[in-house]
């Protein structure tokens, strides 16, 4: 690292600080601005932010750590949640703009009735602004922790020091500027990130360590270019990357609709339906939301995947528990003056993106679900946003307290994964099912941390580990729920003349509201999701097959996406010219 390399790094700060400022005046309105922008995001910007997101300063370890281990085909432990955000995309988005509601939490109590709701919306407040908020963070941290590590080879504790300073700069500009701002910030933080990420992918590739792809391709086993995992009776078959059948559908199967997970949640959640909420309208919701799925599972690896495939050429000697740090060392090996500090920087600029959406939206959550429902309603705009400001910097210093104890980032996964499995299919019900109740969420909440001792117990490994617990939680909610009173029938009318989702399983309450237009086209919206998942999965194997010299089935694919595009097209403006809110 030169002067011009610490003057690059610099210059990303300054930015983003003036970014916070420019929004921090409008931020300081009311709660709306301050968690919502306003509602008034167009598609573009929300899209991006759900991207940036998602790009943590762990993403591309985790992905360079699973091509060398697995090779390409290693990447469905997280492609498959494709499946689930397709269907948030044509079934879920233009419901939570409908909601009107400013958190995910809050929906709760306008779905569910009575004491069973309020106990829900608090203890979800708690559970996710709180509690599965900070685990995230923390192994972010640790993410960025190993980076600095790598890169400066300074001890732990002073990149722990390092962390805590950027975080703290981070939490700042997020309680000044609030929404607006992170989102402004999210979208130069992704330009600078992926566009450094691809100038690291192009220069480390063409080295002549590893000689070009033509290089990658003769100097590695070709099973590390498939890109579908071997199916096998055993969970290694060999050098390739092999899945058991169980495993595979565990993936594919169930986890997707299944699970819940921060960015992946069945039905939408968290930061992705805070986006979906602060847009202009539905029609923007719908977009930004369908442009994330695009860019996040279609387009935006490759340039990880390539550095992952070429540190097997350039380190293979690395353990499995250093393989991620293989992207790090082409950073430090590879990089002249000047893009080396702009690699670190774009690592701040994924860094910093996720943690401030990830604070902005947890202290959300706690002020808006528990601090002012139940400690302090009814007081002034002004006291709000002081507290959120206030709660920003307490979920800060949570999180770096808990990095400290998370030693495997594919272990906090893996913990999230089994923690929240079951819940999915409750998550995708509320809102087509009126018979769900809130004692529904709870049972199924809690049960898998009833269960999952067992599942260690008997040591029975993730994913299988889904089929025990999915299988249970499921079965306990559903026996809750018909042993439980339903919602009381004027919070369902009220709930359905506000989003009228449609639908068989509602006809019971709109019968009731003949003068409700409710939604109708389902057929049309599962034809949606289907060509959303060929699109999505089209533009992810098309641009591969391009990187590797296949170009006739790139070809393929890339017809395959076109296609699909028009059959959205065409039933989205169908949708749209039967006068609905699209």
């Amino acid at each position: 690292m030169y002067l011009l390399d610490y003057l690059i790094i610099l210059a990303y700060f300054v930015i983003s600080l003036s970014i916070a400022f420019y929004f921090s005046k409008r931020a300081s309105k009311n709660t709306e601005e301050f968690f919502l922008s306003g509602r008034n995001l167009p598609w573009y910007l929300a899209g991006l932010s759900m991207v940036a997101t998602t790009f943590a300063a762990d993403t591309p370890l985790a992905v360079t750590e699973l091509v060398a281990k697995n090779g390409i085909a290693g990447n469905w432990i997280w492609w498959n949640f494709a499946f689930g955000g397709l269907l948030t995309v044509f079934f879920f988005a233009k419901l939570w703009r409908r909601a009107g509601i400013m958190t995910e939490v809050e929906f709760v109590e306008l779905r569910y009735s009575g004491k069973p709701a309020r106990f829900l919306r608090g203890f979800r407040s708690l559970y996710l602004g709180i509690f599965m908020n900070i685990i995230i963070m923390g192994w972010v941290n640790v993410a960025m922790e190993s980076i600095l590590m790598g890169m400066f080879g300074i001890s732990q504790t002073q990149v722990m020091f390092y962390v805590f300073a950027c975080m703290a700069l981070v939490a700042f500009y997020s309680a000044l500027s609030g929404l607006w701002g992170v989102v402004v910030t999210d979208a130069f933080q992704f330009v600078l990130a992926m566009g450094s990420t691809i100038i690291l992918a192009v220069i480390v590739v063409n080295s002549k360590q590893v000689g070009g792809i033509t290089g990658l391709q003769q100097k590695l086993p070709h099973f590390v270019f498939n890109f579908f995992p071997t199916i096998s009776s055993v969970s290694s078959a060999g050098s390739a990357f092999a899945l058991t059948l169980a495993a595979f559908l565990a993936y594919v199967g169930i986890q997707w609709w299944a699970s819940w997970y921060p960015g992946a949640e069945p039905g939408g959640g968290g930061y992705i339906a805070q986006r979906m909420m602060s847009a202009k309208n539905e029609k923007h919701s719908l977009f930004a939301t369908l442009f994330f799925q695009i860019a996040h599972y279609g387009i935006r690896p490759w340039p990880w995947i390539l550095v992952g495939l070429s540190t097997l050429v350039l380190y293979p000697h690395l353990g499995p528990e250093a393989k991620r740090m293989g992207y790090i060392y082409t950073m430090r090996d590879f990089l002249p003056i000047g893009l080396k500090g702009l690699l670190v920087a774009a690592f701040f600029a994924a860094y910093m993106s996720c943690i401030a959406s990830q604070l902005n939206w947890g202290s959300s959550y706690v002020l808006n679900d528990f601090y002012r429902r139940f400690m302090k309603p009814g007081c002034s705009e002004k006291h709000y946003v002081k507290a959120s400001r206030i709660l920003t910097i307490l979920l800060m210093v949570a999180s770096i307290i808990v990095s400290v104890f998370i030693q495997s980032i594919s272990g906090a996964w893996e913990f999230i994964l089994e923690t929240g499995a079951g819940v999915g299919l409750v998550l995708i019900l509320r809102w087509f099912w009126w018979r769900i109740n809130a004692w529904s969420e709870i049972s199924a909440l809690i049960t898998p941390f009833i269960i999952l001792p067992f599942i260690m117990i008997y040591k029975i490994e993730f994913p299988i580990s889904l089929y025990y617990l999915v299988s249970a939680t499921t079965i306990v909610w559903l026996l809750v729920t018909f042993i439980t009173k339903p919602t009381d029938e004027s919070t369902l009318i009220s709930f359905y003349r506000k989003v009228h989702p449609g639908g068989k399983l509602w006809k019971r309450i709109s019968d009731k509201l003949p003068d409700v237009i409710s939604d109708t086209g389902f057929g049309k919206m599962f034809v949606n999701w289907f060509f959303g998942v060929v699109l999505v999965y089209s533009f992810l194997f098309g641009t591969g097959k391009i990187i590797f010299g296949d170009y006739k089935t790139a070809l393929v694919y890339l017809a395959a996406g076109i296609i699909s595009v028009v059959i959205i097209y065409k039933n989205l403006s169908e949708v749209s010219n039967g006068n609905s809110a699209l």
